[in-house]
């Protein structure tokens, strides 16, 4: 009974006890649970903050990367430019330069507030602003096809210290990144060994407490388990989710740079099909215009030699309305030069009677509001060029002074004799220059403009508004024509262009910018040989056969190419045919193919009031071609000349 009760005595107070004892241990285990998940928390978000600044880390080094690929490709791309001077190969340098600002602009982001980085990222912006200014040169150069010029000037870029300190720069900031990057690496793994040597831990705290309790233990193992397994979809998920951001922020530069490229091809190919659809329609009017400028001028002519030794008044209204037909015809003539886009022509121009006669053509495309202050002296110089690229390059510059003006002010055109020693004006050589000024009061250019403004695809007009191309074009005209073009402006206080073209002696007879003189009146050259005359135009139809008549000659007229046909098959005396090249069905040289297959031995003259058809149409070449209007003059020389020629080459055979 003693032993009982000393049994029950002394479980008595052990119950307590080993309930404290539990408590205490428990307590103790909890907290140290508590204390190993918080740092297994720690440690957890260490190793997230080591994973995100690597991820910053490659960022840095793929941006840099993308940086000196761009620059590379801009630098290959302008020396195809300089040796092609193809405008697509500029473009792409173009692209690729503005690609390259754009990695420099992300890499000064992710720079942030870096002290070692900020500053090496604010070097290479400098070098790389200084690097675009070197390349300048050869791309306006290049742009002006001066193949050797651009070459030469490349060759010395590429010879330029930027260079070396660019690459030095970029590797200096890799070297940096790769160097976080490995000192993030060890962080990493030193934060994924202390978060593995804490779940050992807290695995051996688990098995402690399966000691305690088997559901205590299971639950426990279970909760390690669930943490471990969460720890490893939280780093294949974070994996995952940085990949997708990598390949997203891939896609969407991408994107925005197929949509960049897409919008400047869609503004160009608008912009081309336009000037495409103004040429046409300026070509089909002029060819109109010239059909009545015809039948105008035989009416006229056939009209003066009928009069004979009539009254001297109506004579001299004939002369003048001669006069006025021949400065239609010219004014269609440099419509279609307008309008077409063909090599140099250089001749020997009278830019005092250029310009003087440019003076209408500029009112009309200027508009009211604008006044031209047309300050041209008798005495000015004489060039050699091509007369309807300067007579463009004036007009382009005129429109862009309105543009400055904003539609309303004043715009002068002024010429100037100078006499230049060498290099006064960038490389010109010393000797006799006419300059000629085209200056407005407009809103100016800056220094960045200006040095900027004959680099071809540059331009400060909206989307639409503008190529790039016009100030490049002219750039290029007057070097190949050995002048050269400045520009004087300042913001607010206008702007100034000033074309230097080398002066030029020559005959009088040779100059160009007015209308030649009328032919004194011709007298009959035929001996009734029949010529048959094809125009679907019945005015220009009846104005050529009474012509051939007034010259001496049977004229033969039709109306189609089927008709010449179905002529010529019952008559044998046809000696020469003067065609139209546009006619509905059959058209000019369509029916001169076929006669000359079957009649070998008659001449042919193509008549044509659109100069377009005469230079461009390969069918044309080797025929006479008379432009339309002409004169019973030109008609005669024209007619007797090809007689001739078929004669000598009928005896030559």
């Amino acid at each position: 009974m003693f032993a009982t009760m000393t049994s029950s005595g002394a479980g008595e107070p052990a119950g307590p006890w080993r309930r404290g004892l539990a408590r205490v241990t428990a307590l103790v285990l909890a907290a140290l649970l508590v204390v190993l998940i918080g740092l297994v928390a720690i440690a957890n978000q260490r190793r997230d903050e080591a994973l995100s600044l690597q991820r910053h880390s490659y960022e840095m080094l793929l941006g840099i990367r993308d940086f000196d690929a761009a620059m590379a490709r801009a630098e290959a791309a302008l020396g195809r430019f300089a040796i092609s001077g193809a405008p697509e190969t500029g473009r792409v340098y173009f692209d690729q330069w503005s690609l390259a600002g754009t990695r420099l602009d992300r890499l000064s982001e992710l720079a942030g507030p870096d002290a070692v980085q900020r500053p090496l990222i604010g070097a290479l912006r400098a070098l790389y602003d200084r690097r675009g200014r070197e390349l300048a040169a050869p791309a306006r150069s290049a742009a002006a096809r001066e193949g050797w010029s651009a070459l030469a000037a490349f060759d010395r870029a590429g010879k330029s210290d930027s260079l070396a300190r660019l690459s030095a720069l970029v590797e200096q900031i890799s070297r940096n990144e790769r160097a976080t990057l490995t000192t993030l690496s060890v962080a990493a793994e030193r934060s994924g060994a202390r978060s593995n040597l804490l779940a050992a831990l807290l695995s051996l705290l688990g098995v402690l407490l399966s000691i305690i309790g088997i559901v205590l233990a299971a639950l426990a193992v279970r909760a390690v388990r669930a943490r471990r397994e969460a720890g490893r979809r939280a780093g294949a998920l974070e994996l995952a989710v940085a990949a997708q951001t990598r390949e997203l922020r891939d896609a969407n530069e991408r994107l925005q740079a197929e949509a960049t490229t897409r919008a400047a091809a869609e503004a160009q190919l608008h912009q081309a099909q336009k000037m495409e659809a103004i040429g046409q329609l300026t070509g089909g009017i002029a060819h109109d215009f010239n059909n009545m400028l015809a039948v105008v001028v035989g009416g006229l002519e056939l009209a003066k030699r009928r009069l004979g030794g009539g009254s001297p008044d109506a004579a001299r209204h004939i002369d003048h309305a001669l006069d006025g037909a021949g400065r239609a015809a010219a004014l269609t003539r440099r419509l279609l030069a307008f309008a077409r886009a063909e090599p140099l022509r250089p001749e020997h121009v009278d830019a005092t009677r250029l310009l003087r006669g440019m003076r209408d053509l500029l009112d009309r495309t200027l508009g009211e509001r604008i006044v031209i202050d047309l300050a041209v002296p008798d005495d000015g110089w004489s060039v050699w060029c091509d007369p309807h690229q300067l007579e463009n390059a004036i007009l382009n510059l005129a429109v862009n002074a309105r543009d400055a003006l904003g539609g309303e002010g004043s715009v002068g055109v002024a010429t100037a004799n100078v006499r230049l020693a060498a290099d006064d004006v960038g490389t010109l050589p010393s000797g006799d220059y006419l300059r000629i000024d085209v200056r407005d009061a407009g809103c100016g250019m800056d220094a960045t403009v200006m040095e900027r403004a004959f680099e071809p695809f540059f331009t400060t007009k909206p989307v639409g508004k503008g190529t790039g191309l016009g100030l490049s074009q002219i750039f290029g005209f007057v070097r190949q024509s050995g002048g050269d073009i400045v520009i004087t402006s300042r913001p607010g206080a206008g702007t100034c262009v000033s074309l230097y073209l080398p002066r030029h002696i020559a005959e009088p007879s040779a100059v160009v910018g007015v209308a030649p003189p009328l032919p004194a009146p011709m007298t009959k050259d035929g001996h009734g040989e029949t010529i048959m005359v094809v125009e679907d135009d019945a005015r220009v139809r009846a104005s050529t056969v009474a012509a051939l008549q007034e010259l001496g000659y049977r004229p033969v007229a039709c109306a189609c190419g089927e008709d010449a046909l179905v002529v010529l098959r019952t008559r044998r005396d046809v000696r020469l045919i003067i065609s139209d090249v546009v006619m509905p069905g059959m058209s000019g040289p369509e029916l001169i193919d076929m006669v000359h297959t079957e009649y070998p031995d008659v001449a042919t003259i193509f008549v044509t009031g659109y100069a377009g058809e005469a230079d461009n149409g390969d069918r044309l070449r080797g025929h006479a071609v008379l432009r339309k209007p002409f004169t019973i003059a030109g008609l005669s020389r024209a007619v007797a000349e090809s007689l001739a020629s078929t004669e000598q080459a009928a005896t030559a055979g």
